[in-house]
């Protein structure tokens, strides 16, 4: 059975893309065929992410206006034979239809084992109409008070909808920032969020240079270990939640 996968955040600026393109690079070098569907309308990035912004001639706006079909609109990966891509329009003003975006995810079911979706930042009905239909739910939130507060809110109002198949994923870590007593640790975070934790990624300039020059990171990078072992748990294998390591 294939798996669509939502990564969703309350706030922008908390990782989310780059979080979708290394977990879809790390399901693909493990064998897995691996669709990426961006969301972020007039946003667009993970064309750059993934290395392909020269090799995009469809893209999700093209299928919502007729012009393609959404297997023209698939561009496939150049660094990873496993992973292919439906970009998000460049019109900032395209509309969402849930509905839509559910055919289309039913309907790349038959090729693909993992579907990622980019949702757009924030709290909007159609992030929530579109991400509830997912087979797991991954909301992202960094360190910040601000966007643990938003990463609640958003986690309250999926589970006021009946959605429990939620994982929290604690991105751009930085052993210093409990230095600062701006938070107590990340257990703190957990219980405020109150969304059962699948990974913590560290923050790692490797990923600022892996996502701006569009290839996968360096297995001896630490962000590749935590964003290998976040892909293995989705899988259902047992992997220890070792973040102590981690932020060494």
């Amino acid at each position: 059975m294939s798996k669509i996968i939502a990564i969703t955040s309350g706030k922008g600026g908390t990782g989310k893309s780059s979080i979708c393109s290394e977990l879809g690079f790390a399901l693909a070098k493990q064998g897995h065929r691996t669709l990426i569907i961006e969301l972020d309308f007039g946003l667009r990035c993970l064309d750059i992410m993934l290395g392909v912004k020269d090799d995009i001639k469809y893209d999700l706006g093209s299928v919502l206006n007729g012009e393609c079909d959404i297997y023209k609109a698939t561009t496939q990966v150049k660094l990873a034979s496993n992973l292919s891509i439906v970009c998000a329009p460049e019109d900032p003003f395209a509309k969402i239809d849930a509905e839509t975006i559910s055919n289309i995810c039913n309907e790349m079911r038959k090729y693909y084992e993992y579907i990622i979706v980019d949702t757009s930042a924030g709290t909007n009905e159609s992030v929530f109409d579109v991400v509830e239909q997912s087979d797991l739910i991954l909301i992202n939130t960094t360190p910040d008070p601000i966007c643990v507060r938003d990463a609640r809110l958003m986690s309250d109002e999926f589970y006021k909808r009946g959605n429990k198949k939620q994982r929290l994923i604690i991105n751009k870590v930085d052993p210093d920032i409990f230095k600062a007593d701006i938070i107590v640790d990340l257990d703190n975070i957990i219980d405020t969020i109150g969304v059962q934790l699948i990974g913590v990624i560290p923050s790692d300039n490797e990923v600022v240079i892996s996502t701006g020059k569009g290839i996968p990171l360096p297995s001896t990078s630490l962000a590749f270990r935590a964003f290998d072992a976040i892909s293995k748990r989705i899988k259902g294998e047992d992997i220890p939640l070792s973040f102590k390591v981690l932020l060494q």
